[in-house]
């Protein structure tokens, strides 16, 4: 009996890189890192910690970093995928298997266990207050809706004012309080359904 594919149904939104990423499997598989699914993709973690992913888009297959930042990229392959925003991620893209070989991928993928066991990390920075003066009024205006939102973690409360902070418009704002008070007081946060 054949092996299922595991990974066309993870992260790869093309399903078109099936052998190539099962070959970056093969090679991940000669290290301590152990498989997770987070986010829909194949996540490789080491002490719960997020070291590595890989994944299939429409015209590459990536093995990604999440400390990329500090791997030495000897072979200048690393990109940032999204310049000025992301910190330490660091993405390798490949469009065939012969752009790189096994010993090179590998060297990489240790170096990044080795960072990750030394603790080499960008510490996030923190986040600006954020005060929405008519949610506030919500809450006031609504106790139970007042201990629904204070009952999320700081960060979840932090994504409901972001959410409604950014719109430009007050009718918008007006807009998100409404869509999001169903989700607060039934306990669920903006962006549960991503998290795994």
């Amino acid at each position: 009996m054949d092996k299922p594919k595991s990974i066309p149904h993870k992260w790869d939104k093309v399903n078109s890189w099936s052998e190539e990423l099962e070959w970056l499997q093969s090679i991940i598989a000669k290290t301590e890192l152990i498989e997770k699914t987070k986010w829909g993709a194949a996540v490789y973690v080491l002490n719960d910690k997020n070291v590595l992913g890989i994944g299939g888009f429409k015209n590459y297959f990536a093995i990604w970093f999440f400390n990329g930042v500090f791997l030495k990229d000897k072979k200048k392959v690393l990109v940032n995928a999204n310049e000025g925003v992301t910190k330490s991620l660091r993405q390798w893209r490949l469009t065939t298997k012969e752009e790189a070989n096994e010993k090179e991928i590998l060297s990489y993928i240790l170096e990044a266990i080795e960072n990750e066991k030394q603790g080499k990390i960008i510490k996030a920075e923190k986040k600006a207050t954020i005060i929405s003066a008519l949610l506030q009024k919500e809450l006031e205006a609504d106790s139970l809706l007042a201990v629904a939102f204070k009952a999320f973690t700081p960060y979840k409360q932090y994504e409901f004012l972001e959410y409604i902070e950014t719109a430009k418009r007050e009718e918008t704002k007006r807009i998100r309080i409404e869509k999001i008070k169903p989700m607060i007081l039934n306990n669920i946060g903006l962006n549960d359904k991503y998290r795994s």
